[in-house]
């Protein structure tokens, strides 16, 4: 079974979604952030459920 991915600013599922992207947090390096295209557009913030870093910046 495949794990769905939701945008940690808004928890919509990202699944085929255009321009949507997945990275590792900037300050840890553990966490993986997943990010919509409406909240990259808005620069919605999102935070790292391991170490609380804020972004973006």
């Amino acid at each position: 079974m495949v794990k769905e991915l939701n945008c940690n600013s808004c928890n919509t599922k990202i699944t085929n979604l255009v321009g949507s992207v997945r990275f590792k947090c900037p300050k840890c390096g553990e966490s993986e952030i997943v990010r919509c295209a409406h909240c990259k557009k808005i620069v919605a913030r999102y935070n790292c459920p391991l170490c609380n870093f804020t972004g973006p910046n």
